[in-house]
């Protein structure tokens, strides 16, 4: 943990000194006041930002001024000179097209000069349309609707059980968002939890973007479906702020369980001619601003400067360090041995847990599947069983690893992960560090058929910014794409194999990402053959046979599919005659070959035939469906035999 000293504002803000947490006004206004006062300057900066970029949502900002009033001027504990202090409550705003009304509130504390505000949704600006890490204010990135909760369950997880602190954690949400299903995934994991530090704050405008939410104000079917997940659920008034505080006030004294407040509110409060009404959602006022703003204007009691101080944080996290963590001992198995590369996932947890016991494993009810279940037995505290709920997952993991308290491993087959392809796609936003591991890939897994082959796995987080893909053909690799994922920033993916396939690694083998190893060669090679898991293994069974026949295959193994390594590919498939046959257990959409083809595609002289999986696949044996496939020894051969004829 950086000391107070040290610690830096990145992104959008001013030089802030602590004591601007207190502003000086007359004395004859009540500190009920200042906060409606301050919600109105919200509305006010929210409607002059959006009109300024003629793009945005002040009604949805308007809805939530209130909220947000009592949240940082009254109810939260942070600094406003150090945003991401560790010990600090957090805020997600998972309706994060309101993000104008943070911004305007994090204005109003002396964070962000008033004068960036006028730049919203501007390039160069770093207030976006909706809030991102780039804001030093800023844990995660919402806006995909659904997502925000998952991420504040994560958080809070790690304040109760492993910092074991004392702030607490509020997400806010639309009433249009709580219909994504990932929301009551993310209600139930709280409930089972008993995180009694979230508060999850529901923004019940009644109005979505075409037309009414699903409930509208019946504020009782709300307050009803929480308090069935065991919530401690209060319906307020939430443009009342002495309501809102006794609220917050009630969610701090309330242990054993979450809290809920159901807000009822009004989209476009406050803005005449606009409020309550249909067609405004996502656009700026234009010709009715000048209006909006005049009424706003004359609510205000204080023109000048408002008296408020912000509560300091109760307890301090402990100082923590998730850099450079390793094995605590190499990997340790025998050439030959038939191992599978998940059972290595497992064990290599436990090695980096004990080198640093802020590694944790987060599983969906597949831990005896993914070999998770290793970390659990070893230490229950470092793993969370998140259940068959993927998108929650990891969303919890993302929440989990914000201000670096944790180094996060996510498990499941990995056939599921594209549930949560949206989760990731936002992590990327996020800028999170999550690990994940995707098992049982490839129609390898056998007689489960293909709802649960991946197929596309690769291809999903190849296209994920930022991410580092491992594809470990046997469990030596894996446990060093382990150690190297949990060193690696941005979102890791690492590929493991359901049956069992030959150690043909030393333990001593040094793996790098973005460099491929020679897994097999000779003098005579003709052809370069890369492949990934189980297909290393059946082509180097094929390079072995060719040789027979006078004939030389070299195998690459490329150990990391992104990046891959493009010097190495076009270095040996030169000196093997520019011939390249790719295998893998994927389709051929975004998988291996075309990562291949990407590499080679500006080089002269080089060939490449692609084999891969060409259709939806059916169940059977793992022997049977790779010959079915073309991607066993035989297939290969005779794979290789026509490239050359080419």
């Amino acid at each position: 943990m950086v000391d107070d000293a040290e610690q830096k504002c990145t992104g959008t803000c001013a030089t802030v000194d602590q004591t601007v947490d207190t502003f000086e006004m007359p004395g004859q206004v009540t500190d009920s006041q200042v906060l409606r006062d301050l919600a109105t300057r919200i509305r006010i900066n929210s409607v002059e930002a959006t009109s300024a970029a003629k793009s945005g949502h002040p009604t949805s900002s308007s809805s939530i001024a209130e909220i947000l009033s009592v949240l940082f001027f009254n109810t939260m504990r942070y600094k406003v000179s150090a945003p991401r202090d560790p010990s600090s409550d957090r805020l997600v705003l998972s309706k994060g097209h309101a993000a104008p009304a943070l911004y305007a509130a994090w204005v109003e504390n002396g964070l962000v000069p008033a004068a960036e505000l006028r730049q919203l949704r501007q390039v160069g600006s770093d207030l976006e349309g909706h809030p991102t890490p780039r804001l030093a204010f800023v844990d995660v990135a919402t806006g995909s609707l659904g997502q925000g909760l998952a991420m504040a369950d994560g958080m809070a997880y790690v304040g109760k059980y492993v910092d074991k602190v004392d702030f607490r954690t509020y997400c806010l949400i639309g009433d249009g968002e709580s219909a994504e299903g990932s929301i009551w995934e993310s209600i139930a994991f709280a409930s089972h939890y008993k995180l009694d530090n979230l508060v999850l704050i529901v923004d019940v405008n009644r109005l979505g973007q075409t037309e009414e939410t699903m409930l509208g104000h019946h504020l009782d079917m709300y307050k009803r479906r929480l308090e069935a997940f065991d919530f401690n659920a209060m319906v307020v008034d939430g443009h009342d702020v002495d309501a809102l505080i006794k609220a917050f006030d009630a969610a701090a004294a309330t242990k054993g369980k979450p809290t809920a407040i159901i807000a009822k509110t009004f989209k476009g409060k406050d803005f005449p001619g606009v409020e309550d009404k249909d067609n405004w959602h996502g656009k700026p006022l234009g010709a009715q601003s000048e209006k909006v703003l005049a009424h706003l204007n004359s609510l205000l009691k204080v023109k000048g400067k408002l008296k408020f101080t912000i509560p300091p944080t109760v307890t301090l996290a402990p100082a923590v360090s998730i850099s450079n963590i390793k094995l605590t001992s190499p990997p340790s198995y025998k050439k030959g041995d038939m191992l599978a590369t998940r059972s290595a996932y497992g064990t290599a947890l436990v090695k980096l847990a004990k080198s640093n016991p802020r590694v944790m494993a987060f599983d969906g009810d597949m831990k005896n599947s993914t070999f998770s279940e290793e970390l659990m037995k070893f230490n229950p505290d470092e793993f969370v069983e998140c259940f068959i709920a993927e998108q929650n997952l990891v969303g919890v993991a993302v929440g989990a690893a914000c201000r670096d308290r944790v180094v996060a491993f996510v498990s499941t087959f990995a056939a599921f992960l594209t549930r949560a392809f949206d989760q990731f796609r936002m992590a990327a936003i996020s800028q999170s560090n999550i690990n994940v591991c995707g098992s049982h890939c490839g129609v390898s897994i056998g007689e489960d058929g293909p709802s649960q082959m991946a197929l596309e796995d690769i291809a999903m987080f190849r296209t994920i910014p930022g991410s580092t893909i491992f594809y470990p053909a046997d469990v030596v690799a894996t446990e060093r794409a382990m150690e190297l994922a949990a060193n690696t920033p941005g979102i890791t993916f690492i590929r493991t194999s359901r049956p069992p396939t030959a150690v043909i690694y030393s333990n001593d083998q040094t793996f790098q990402i973005g460099k491929a190893n020679i897994v097999l060669s000779s003098t005579k090679d003709q052809i370069l053959i890369i492949a990934g898991g189980v297909t290393i293994q059946e082509s180097m069974l094929a390079a072995n046979t060719l040789l027979q026949t006078g004939i030389g295959a070299r195998v690459m193994d490329p150990f990391t599919i992104k990046p891959i390594d493009k010097e190495g590919i076009i270095s040996h498939a030169k000196e093997v005659g520019g011939r390249i046959l790719v295998v893998e257990d994927h389709y051929p959409e975004g998988g291996i070959g075309e990562a291949v083809l990407a590499a080679v595609a500006e080089e002269k002289g080089i060939q490449v035939k692609l084999v891969a999986i060409p259709r939806v696949p059916r169940s059977g044996k793992t022997a049977d469906l790779l010959s079915l496939y073309g991607i066993d020894a035989k297939g290969i051969v005779e794979h290789v035999k026509n490239a050359l004829k080419m």
